[in-house]
């Protein structure tokens, strides 16, 4: 429901979490954790952490939110998603205990994934938070480690108007005595991660204080990235199949992690295992829709990214990227900060506005409205997939077409 309706669907509480997990006694703490939160490149980190895990030969449950195509991406082992007898018996089982508790779509899913991991006895599980992460469903874990990839302005209706109070929200996961890795240093959110973690007693570490990216390139569809320590090359020629240019700030994030984790606990990733994880991270895991091409000539990129941070990172990919002429599908949900994100998007590309099909997304004719006094010209189109057509037919073969602005946009481009 929140999905689809937004704020009125969201539950700040851990209650109904807790009651129906009891009822389920307690799946969340039978196997192994990490617990992965943040505004922008939780997901994309998330997959990277299993990827690399799963390559080592653990047994890797997946949890991550929201999906792309279908429900069952959200819950995954060694990449493979949930079957759908496994889901519909779950909740015919537990369907007196689902009227009983009234939880959310999202808590049930939470409770479905603890569950199916439990079962099948996964050696680790990567738990992407779903909104904010103090009061999100998946808080109830017990993690190896926490991760906070970074913080920026987004839900600001439901989690703060501030960097400062956004992040409180995020260091809401940081656990007893247990090791946290934060991706990104932020002047507003730094001393927020330090102070929590003073309380916790846990010990903190800032991946990019103690890790550098260099020698970006991309070639054959692949980022490659060297990776340095104390500038002692650490990792030469790393390549990842995810080729935001933006991924380099996960990466660090992820390798870090990994760090931590062969430091602190009885996983051990070998650097040979790193290196096989993240160079197929889509195969592994199945992720999609990160800056991800959907064809050629014109050359067709989708990415996820729908906020202004989100969107100035694949900005800065499109701007690397050799076309002619630049097309955008463009469409986004009502609760994001739209003129910021419309002030920032490309002024010299032919636009395509459109609006996906669930109630809380903006409407077509409203975007294009918003988007005309900044000089982002085109035209509205009835759905998501009339806008890319059009876009794909109006394009030459050395253009680029462009689709984003929500998540719900490139599901229904994919």
């Amino acid at each position: 429901m929140f999905t689809r309706v937004g704020a009125s669907a969201f539950k700040k509480d851990l209650t109904n979490t807790i009651i129906f997990c009891e009822a389920l006694d307690n799946p969340q703490h039978k196997f192994k954790s990490i617990h992965v939160a943040g505004t922008n490149g939780k997901g994309s980190t998330s997959h990277m952490l299993a990827a690399v895990l799963q390559a080592q030969g653990y047994k890797t449950g997946l949890y991550t939110s929201p999906h792309l195509k279908d429900f069952r991406e959200r819950i995954r082992i060694n990449g493979k998603m949930i079957s759908k007898a496994e889901v519909v018996s779950f909740v015919k089982n537990q369907q007196s205990l689902i009227e009983k508790v009234e939880p959310s779509f999202f808590e049930v899913t939470v409770a479905l994934a603890f569950d199916h991991f439990a079962k099948h006895q996964v050696d680790i599980a990567i738990i992407e938070v779903g909104l904010g992460g103090r009061l999100d469903s998946t808080n109830i874990i017990q993690p190896e480690i926490s991760v906070i990839t970074n913080i920026s302005l987004d839900h600001t209706n439901m989690l703060g108007n501030t960097i400062e109070e956004i992040a409180g929200e995020k260091a809401g996961i940081i656990k007893k005595q247990t090791p946290v890795v934060i991706g990104e240093t932020q002047e507003k959110s730094a001393q927020v991660f330090i102070s929590k973690a003073d309380e916790m007693k846990a010990p903190i570490i800032f991946a990019d204080n103690v890790l550098s990216a260099k020698d970006f390139k991309i070639k054959n569809s692949k980022l490659s990235l060297s990776v340095y320590e104390n500038d002692q090359i650490k990792y030469k020629n790393l390549i990842s199949d995810l080729t935001g240019i933006y991924q380099h700030k996960n990466i660090l994030t992820v390798l870090e992690t990994i760090e931590v984790l062969n430091g602190n606990t009885n996983f051990k990733v070998s650097v040979q295992n790193v290196f096989n994880g993240l160079k197929q991270v889509k195969k592994l895991t199945g992720l999609q829709g990160r800056w991800q091409i959907l064809g050629k000539n014109p050359l067709i990129i989708c990415d996820t990214g729908h906020n202004e941070a989100g969107i100035a990172e694949v900005i800065k990919n499109i701007n690397q990227t050799k076309f002619e002429k630049l097309h955008i599908v463009f469409g986004m949900v009502k609760d994001k900060d739209i003129s910021k994100v419309l002030s920032i998007m490309p002024k010299n590309a032919t636009y395509y506005f459109c609006k996906p099909d669930l109630e809380r997304a903006l409407d077509a004719a409203e975007l294009m409205e918003q988007a005309s006094p900044l000089n982002l010209i085109g035209e509205k189109y009835n759905s998501v997939i009339e806008a890319k057509e059009t876009a794909v037919k109006s394009a030459s073969p050395n253009d680029l077409v462009f689709i984003g602005g929500s998540t719900f946009v490139v599901a229904e481009a994919i």
